[in-house]
């Protein structure tokens, strides 16, 4: 294996338990597995590795769901292994901390940009290169929101490797000056390695918690609550914007320069 594409090719079904060819031309990625779940009930399908470290399933539209785990390095991870299959879009599901009193818990933000403060993306582009979704894409997903009568937010998101930082008020300081709609921990990665990779991303992310505030700092408790309200509208929506886009959508052409 003396070549990116032949190592991916390997390892995509060795990290999945799903061979290539049974993933779908459209991806869902999510870090949470009752998102996947929930996706093989709806369409009655197999879910392939649950015993390895990415579960996923595919229905008979040809999308597939992944929950690749947490982190900048997951997310660089599958966006790496996605070359074996090269996929026409990819779409993250995820969540994060609203920072600001209009990203209220609930709420949906379909990210304009994303501040790379991971370090895992420095690997692919130099920091100065900007951390963007692709606008076709995420033009399509905003139609199928307002379809769906629901409102959302734009804004840039700031990905971060830490994952407990709630305590450290100088890194939420930091937090501020960025003018950040809302902190997570792998968007700016999808961007940057989709991008890399020649792979058409996006990311359409639910507000979980507001850890501007003291009592808005995440929990087990709140963070059940949270999926209980709005997991399944934001799957669904995923869900309709991938199906559609590779039905009726403009289509999506990548440039590297």
């Amino acid at each position: 294996m003396e070549d990116k594409y032949a190592i991916a090719k390997d390892w995509l079904p060795r990290y999945t338990g799903m061979p290539v060819d049974d993933f779908g031309d459209y991806i869902l990625l999510t870090n949470f597995q009752d998102y996947v779940e929930n996706f093989s009930t709806k369409f009655d399908v197999e879910i392939f590795g649950k015993n390895k470290p990415m579960s996923c399933a595919t229905n008979n539209d040809g999308l597939s769901i992944i929950n690749f785990g947490i982190g900048s390095p997951n997310a660089a991870t599958i966006m790496d292994l996605l070359i074996a299959r090269q996929p026409k879009g990819v779409l993250f599901l995820g969540k994060c901390g609203g920072l600001k009193e209009t990203s209220e818990i609930g709420n949906l933000i379909l990210p304009i940009a994303a501040i790379r403060g991971e370090g895992t993306s420095n690997d692919y582009f130099p920091p100065e290169v900007p951390a963007l979704p692709s606008f076709k894409l995420h033009k399509f997903v905003s139609e199928k929101i307002v379809e769906s009568n629901i409102d959302y937010r734009t804004g840039v998101i700031y990905t971060t490797n830490r994952r407990v930082w709630e305590h450290d008020k100088r890194f939420l300081k930091k937090l501020k000056k960025t003018t950040a709609i809302g902190v997570d921990m792998e968007v700016a990665t999808i961007f940057i390695v989709g991008h890399y990779n020649q792979i058409a991303r996006g990311a359409l992310i639910l507000v979980s918690d507001v850890p501007v505030t003291p009592d808005g700092i995440k929990t087990e408790k709140s963070d059940k609550e949270v999926t209980q309200k709005w997991a399944e509208r934001h799957l669904e929506i995923g869900i309709k914007s991938m199906t559609d886009i590779g039905k009726s959508g403009e289509k999506i052409k990548h440039f590297r320069y």
